[in-house]
């Protein structure tokens, strides 16, 4: 399933206590772990400094060989290299180039976790890169594991959605896991009237059936074991609650391109998993047509 993963390392602290994870993905599926140093030449105050410019390399080298070697004595195949650029965009294109089908990176490196909530790398990268990017919370204190047993896709009828859960199908088709499938109805954002507007039974039967197609996609591509579940309330607190109650290990969430990730990540459910998730969050990005105009 994936042949290729990317793990992209600034060699700081979170960076490294993620590596061990992506590990584990690349020794289940039997992949080759591409991992990627950007010398970070994006800055204005590097672009005419060579020796600056050289010494960033030299300490990228250091941390990709580093990491070569875990893998290797892991027992995982490897390949490393240091690249020039503006980190995200070299991540995109570099996984791109190589076919990656799996990006694995922390949600914030050397410049914390504030930075990543407006506009880091990691978020840039789930914004453009066409392969699935699982995002990390290196302070997360549940021990990351895979291949996962319990895997959660959130569901509700879209087309972000669908991606995600065609990826988390197929993901628990593969190691094995049980599909978690949960539709919340975000009764907040309904407003003081919406009970003489809607009834409940219709927004349960609405739930109801974006749950039941939901099911037999999974049905249909032979799932093993399919748990369902309806909640009222907001979305991101009773996905995180349905993430504790249920021991899940991985969830896979899916975002339709640039403009809606960022619409969560300024104030929304994403940037609200983002920030309190203590599991490791999988992104599925539907690729931009190559005719769009």
């Amino acid at each position: 399933m994936y042949d290729r993963i990317l793990y992209p390392t600034d060699g700081s602290e979170p960076a490294e206590s993620v590596f061990d994870y992506a590990l584990e993905i690349a020794s289940a599926h039997e992949a080759t772990i591409h991992v990627l140093n950007v010398a970070d030449t994006g800055r204005d105050s590097l672009t005419q400094r060579q020796e600056a410019v050289a010494e960033l390399e030299r300490e990228g080298q250091e941390i990709v060989d580093e990491a070569a070697q875990r893998a290797t004595d892991g027992g995982v195949a490897v390949v490393s290299e240091v690249r020039r650029g503006t980190p995200s965009t070299a991540i995109v294109e570099y996984a791109k180039q190589f076919n990656v089908d799996l990006v694995v990176m922390p949600t914030h490196g050397r410049r914390g976790l504030t930075q990543f909530l407006v506009g880091s790398v990691t978020e840039r990268v789930i914004n453009t890169a066409e392969a699935p990017v699982v995002s990390v919370n290196p302070d997360g204190d549940r021990p990351r594991t895979y291949p996962c047993e319990n895997l959660l896709v959130p569901v509700d009828g879209s087309r972000g959605a669908q991606l995600a859960l065609a990826e988390g199908v197929a993901v628990a088709n593969a190691t094995g896991a049980a599909l978690h499938l949960l539709h919340v109805v975000d009764t907040g954002s309904l407003g003081l009237d919406a009970r003489s507007i809607l009834k409940e039974d219709e927004l349960t039967e609405r739930a109801n059936s974006i749950v039941a197609d939901a099911v037999e996609t999974a049905e249909t591509a032979s799932v093993e074991t399919i748990e369902t579940e309806v909640e009222y309330g907001s979305p991101a607190r009773q996905i995180r609650s349905y993430i504790d109650e249920n021991d899940v290990d991985l969830a896979v969430l899916g975002t339709q391109g640039v403009t809606e990730f960022n619409r969560y990540v300024m104030g929304g459910v994403s940037a609200k998993l983002v920030r309190t998730s203590p599991i490791p969050m999988m992104w599925v990005r539907e690729p931009e047509s190559d005719d769009a105009a």
